[in-house]
């Protein structure tokens, strides 16, 4: 899973600093009303990540832990969590 922030220093998203790395990410609101970071301005086909890397962006901007084991579809996208 990507690396979770408890209190994001914006409530809009925005980017933070990778604790682990130093490299900027993308701070993304998730359903459980977490943070969680992500690597920024990148979108991959979704079955070319492994699930518990995966997290599919919704049309409010939330995102969600695409953890099934079922094989997405080639078309789809998602955005990566940050590894550091």
């Amino acid at each position: 899973m990507g690396r979770w922030e408890k209190e994001p220093r914006r409530l809009s998203g925005g980017q933070s600093r990778c604790p682990d790395c130093g490299l900027w990410q993308d701070r993304a609101p998730t359903l459980e009303q977490e943070w969680v970071l992500l690597e920024t301005d990148m979108r991959a086909l979704a079955h070319t990540v492994p699930a518990e890397h995966r997290w599919i962006e919704l049309s409010d901007g939330r995102v969600t832990a695409a953890l099934s084991t079922a094989s997405p579809a080639p078309h789809n996208l998602c955005r990566i969590s940050g590894r550091g």
